[in-house]
């Protein structure tokens, strides 16, 4: 038998590696993050403010980049064995924190062993707790940095999984292709049946290469990546940063989906209120409310979507807006843009609204004082 690449299945069963399973557990909490504040808050742990540091990477422009800093070690049982872990976190100057579990391999493991290593590290429960923890302590030491906190209900989880070295059984090493779509449906998919060539075609079909010993294989909620050594993460850095954009466009459509019903609410509430005087006026507050909301809605989505601009076809670019398509991204903000223009139409309705009973009290105003003239008149003086 061969897999999809044309590279005998065994050999993949057969091949050594040394890696690692990122988790990425991401959460909105707050309006936006005063990163050279946070920056000094965190002086104590050696924050960095890291960009993708390969020549192609330069394609990828980040006006404000976010912050990188290390949380410290715990202890996590997997297969039975405790096991140092190493946890970090990101943060996005959008609201964004990624907060990172690094748990490595225990030693060199066969292609089976690491996707049962992986699988173990997907349904691990003690990761969870642990996240929720480092996310209240990094929260509490940076909110003086944070604009409007507020840890929001939807949250996003993302698992890359990293082989750093990878041989044959004789230690020579082994090409990323013998890896095909046969053996990475098990890590990727979680399916232990196997798929047909046109569910594997479908489910599978964002491939790269750029080197002849690297290779990424996306997916909706999780990815492989294959580079030598461990110091070269650019294709995690825009993987994490698609899913920091992907969280706070959710998040937003969300709160979006949760305002509208209010609005309409408050416009038959407002209708209900019976004003002699300046009638147009009963809808003052709900007006200014609809335009902060319509403003800051949309000064979020730009900030978040020029976040990380994109200047040129190259690798780390084509895999960036892979990731988007993938996460959906543009239906999100389509998604995000209707809402507010039906904000926008609310709004501009219900200022017509206004101004046309501000009109309806100015002529009847002239009409009153029209009528109170022609009975002066024919009062006798």
């Amino acid at each position: 038998m061969r897999s999809d690449q044309g590279v005998p299945e065994e050999r993949a069963a057969a091949v050594r590696l040394f890696g690692a399973a990122i988790v990425y557990r991401l959460f909105d909490i707050g309006y936006e993050i005063k990163l050279d504040r946070a920056l000094d808050l965190l002086a104590t742990s050696a924050p960095e403010r890291v960009r993708p540091v390969r020549g192609e990477g330069q394609a990828l422009q980040i006006a404000n980049p976010p912050i990188t800093v290390l949380l410290g070690t715990e202890v996590l049982t997997l297969d039975g064995e405790s096991q140092d872990v190493e946890l970090s976190a990101r943060i996005f100057d959008f609201g964004v924190v990624s907060l990172r579990v690094r748990i490595r391999t225990p030693g060199e493991l066969s292609w089976p062993a690491f996707v049962a290593f992986a699988q173990g590290v997907e349904e691990h429960p003690e990761i969870a707790p642990m996240v929720a923890h480092h996310l209240r302590l990094l929260s509490e030491r940076i909110a003086p940095a944070i604009v409007k906190p507020l840890l929001a209900s939807v949250h996003e989880d993302y698992t890359v999984y990293r082989i750093n070295r990878l041989s044959h059984a004789d230690g020579t090493a082994a090409s990323p292709e013998v890896l095909g779509d046969v053996d990475v449906v098990p890590l990727l998919l979680n399916e232990t049946r196997p798929l047909s060539p046109e569910a594997r075609r479908e489910l599978l079909p964002h491939r790269f290469s750029y080197y002849t010993d690297d290779l990424a294989i996306l997916t909706w909620d999780n990815a492989l990546v294959v580079e030598l050594g461990s110091s070269d993460t650019d294709l995690q850095y825009i993987l994490e940063f698609a899913n920091a954009q992907l969280l706070e466009l959710r998040y937003y459509d969300a709160v979006l989906d949760a305002d509208i019903p209010k609005v309409f609410e408050r416009i038959a509430e407002a209708r209900q209120r019976r004003r002699l005087l300046f009638p147009g006026r009963r809808y003052g507050d709900l007006l200014g409310a609809l335009q902060q909301q319509v403003a800051e809605s949309t000064e979020l989505v730009e900030r978040v979507e020029n976040a990380l601009k994109v200047t040129d076809d190259v690798y780390l670019a084509r895999v960036y807006q892979t990731a988007l398509e993938l996460f959906r991204g543009r239906t999100w903000r389509s998604g995000i843009d209707r809402k507010i223009g039906i904000l926008r139409d609310t709004y501009a309705m219900l200022n017509d609204e206004a101004q046309a009973a501000r009109s309806e009290t100015l002529e009847l105003a002239i009409v009153l004082l029209i009528v109170m003239e022609i009975v002066l008149a024919f009062i006798p003086h």
